[in-house]
Order: C-alpha cells, then sequence, then structure tokens
C-alpha cells in the first residue's frame, strides 16, 4: 500500500525511504557515496562524460547543489574568484552570485540570478528540504545587480536573437573576452542508489562562434 502511494505520488526514492520509516517498513533504497566501490562503475561513467566534453565546462552535483566532480575546463574559468570560495564543499549556486564568486564576472547576472533563484525555489517547493531553503534565504539576501530581470533585455549571441526565446544564455566576462555559454541538464535513468537518483550533471555549451574559438584555444 505504502508503495501504491510512492508510485502514485512520483515521489524520488530518498521519500519513499522516509515514507516507507514513518510507516514502520525498512527503507527500500539504498544510499552510498560516490567513492564506494560499489559505485566504481557509475563514478567511472561520470568522469567519462565530464572528461569527453571538453573542451568545455562540465561539472556534476548533488541534491544541494555541491560541486562533486567536474572537467578541467571548470577550473581555468575560476580564476580570480577569492580561494575561500573555492574551498570544499563548493556550492555552485553560492559560488555564482556570491560577490567574491563568479557574480562580479557575469555579464546578465540579473537575468541569471533570477533564473537561479527561479530554479531553486522550485526544488524547495517539490523536496521541502530544508537545506535547500536556507540556501535559498541566504542567496536571496546578497546583493542584487541593478534594474530588474524583467526590464532588463536578455543578452544576444551571435546566434542571433532568437536564442534569448527560447534558452537563458550564461555569459562570463574573462581574461579572454566575454564567453557566453548555453547549458544542459543530465541525471541517470532507472537509478535505485539514492545518491545517483539526485546526481546531476550540467554541461555548457558555446553560445557563440568566439566562445568556441577561445575554449578550443584553452584546451
Amino acid at each position: 500500500m505504502v508503495l501504491r502511494l510512492c508510485a502514485r505520488m512520483d515521489l524520488p526514492p530518498r521519500e519513499r525511504n522516509a515514507l516507507l520509516v514513518a510507516a514502520g517498513y525498512a527503507p527500500m533504497y539504498r544510499e552510498s557515496r560516490l567513492d564506494d566501490p560499489a559505485m566504481a562503475a557509475a563514478k567511472q561513467a561520470v568522469e567519462l562524460i565530464l572528461k569527453s566534453h571538453e573542451p568545455y565546462p562540465a561539472l556534476a552535483v548533488d541534491r544541494h547543489w555541491n560541486m562533486v566532480a567536474s572537467n578541467r575546463m571548470v577550473a581555468l574559468l575560476l580564476q580570480g574568484v577569492a580561494p575561500e570560495m573555492l574551498q570544499a564543499p563548493v556550492n555552485v549556486l553560492r559560488l555564482s552570485l556570491h560577490p567574491q564568486g563568479l557574480a562580479p564576472h557575469i555579464v546578465n547576472l540579473a537575468q541569471w540570478r533570477h533564473h537561479l533563484l527561479h530554479r531553486l525555489q522550485t526544488r524547495v517547493t517539490t523536496s521541502g528540504d530544508g537545506v535547500l531553503a536556507a540556501l535559498l534565504e541566504e542567496l536571496r539576501a546578497m546583493p542584487e545587480p541593478q534594474g530588474h530581470p524583467g526590464q532588463l533585455p536578455v543578452p544576444e549571441t551571435s546566434l542571433g536573437g532568437e536564442l534569448a526565446g527560447v534558452l537563458m544564455p550564461f555569459q562570463y566576462r574573462t581574461a579572454h573576452g566575454v564567453l557566453s555559454f548555453i547549458s544542459t541538464v543530465t541525471v541517470f535513468g532507472s537509478p535505485v542508489d539514492i545518491t545517483l537518483q539526485e546526481l546531476a550533471l550540467e554541461t555548457f555549451f558555446p553560445a557563440d562562434d568566439f566562445t568556441r574559438q577561445v575554449l578550443a584555444g584553452l584546451h
């Protein structure tokens, strides 16, 4: 009956375990560390995806948006960030919006901040996770960029203005110039381990030819 209710509500494994325990049953899904020997194949898959995505940045995050793995292109884009922001665990949302993190270098910060806070708010609403709720409040308290995201045009790239209508570009100022990216998020299919179910791989792709050429030169 409990499992049927979980399926009906389409609950993720962590919430299914909690409901089973509350009903007096043993948890159904295990939770392993990514460096557990049983996770070796999954870990190798993550590392292969990240490595194969070079010369473009890619990283893997856990359910609280803490970075658990990345390819070497990510480190190249973090030059100039305060060292304390890069001490583990590195929360990529905090890193993105903190004044000592990426925020001063993000060209479209107002739009990107709105985009990230909306993603986080959605996760808080669906999960009820207290850690994410606290992170949301912390990020909201950080200095806001000038202008309201609804009043500012989304920066265009050489791909054309149509990009702004369907995707939120991430525009980052570097010593090589302004790099523009779009991103995708990938998750494991049908995982039976909570760690894998909550692991997300975010891969960034160049949104214009300039970014593509710069990254190729850095590789």
